[in-house]
C-alpha cells in the first residue's frame, strides 16, 4: 500500500483506507479504537490494527494541518498554548538547524535522537501527546508525500513548523491555497 496524500498521486488513498478500517470496526469497535489509542505505548506490543489505527491518526493530523495553513495565514497561527514557550527552547537548542528542508539524519539518527531526547522532554505536562508520532514534512514548501513525509514526535513537529510558521517558511503553501481558492471563486 502507498501513501496518497494528494489528488491525483498514484496508490491507495488514505482517506479510502481510514474509511474502509472504521467501517469495519464498527461503533462499539471504534470506541474501543479511540480508548486504544490514549493508552500509552507500553500497554501494547506490536500490533498489525493498532499500527494501522496510528497512521491514520497520524495522517489525519497531518491532513488538518496542511489544510489550515493553506487557508490562514501561517504567521498569525497558534498550535499550541506554549507556542511562545516552544520557540523559543526549539531556537535556543537548535539555533542552526534548517528547517526549510530537513535532514531526516538530524532528526532520526542515534546521535540526533540524544540531542532532541532532552527536548522532548522537557514538554512532557506542558503540551498534551508531546511524545505522540506525527507527520513532517521534509521540505516546507512541498505537500504531505511519501517521499516528503517522516515520522516525527508531535514536540518535534510542533517545534519545526512553529519556527517555520513564525520565520515565513510556509508562506508558499499559504500562498499556493490562496492562489488556488480565487481561481475556485472566479470559475464560480
Amino acid at each position: 500500500m502507498t501513501c496518497s496524500c494528494t489528488s491525483g498521486s498514484k496508490g491507495v488513498s488514505m482517506d479510502t483506507v481510514t474509511g474502509d478500517v472504521i467501517a469495519s470496526l464498527g461503533a462499539e469497535g471504534a470506541t474501543a479504537a479511540a480508548h486504544a489509542l490514549s493508552l500509552p505505548a507500553e500497554a501494547y506490543g506490536n500490533d498489525a490494527q493498532l499500527e494501522v489505527m496510528w497512521a491514520m491518526k497520524a495522517y489525519n493530523h497531518a491532513e488538518v494541518y496542511f489544510n489550515l495553513i493553506s487557508a490562514v495565514d501561517p504567521k498569525f497561527l497558534k498550535l499550541t498554548k506554549s507556542d511562545d514557550q516552544i520557540y523559543i527552547k526549539f531556537r535556543e537548542q537548535f539555533p542552526d538547524l534548517s528547517i526549510q528542508v530537513l535532514d531526516p539524519e538530524l532528526l532520526k539518527s542515534a546521535e540526533a535522537k540524544e540531542t532532541w531526547r532532552p527536548f522532548c522532554n522537557q514538554f512532557d505536562g506542558i503540551v498534551e501527546d508531546f511524545n505522540y508520532g506525527t507527520l513532517l514534512r521534509i521540505d516546507c514548501q512541498k505537500d504531505y508525500t511519501e517521499e516528503n513525509t517522516i515520522f516525527a514526535t508531535r514536540i518535534q513537529f510542533y517545534a519545526i513548523e512553529i519556527a517555520r510558521n513564525r520565520e515565513g517558511y510556509n508562506e508558499v503553501i499559504h500562498n499556493a491555497g490562496s492562489k488556488a481558492n480565487q481561481q475556485k471563486k472566479d470559475k464560480s
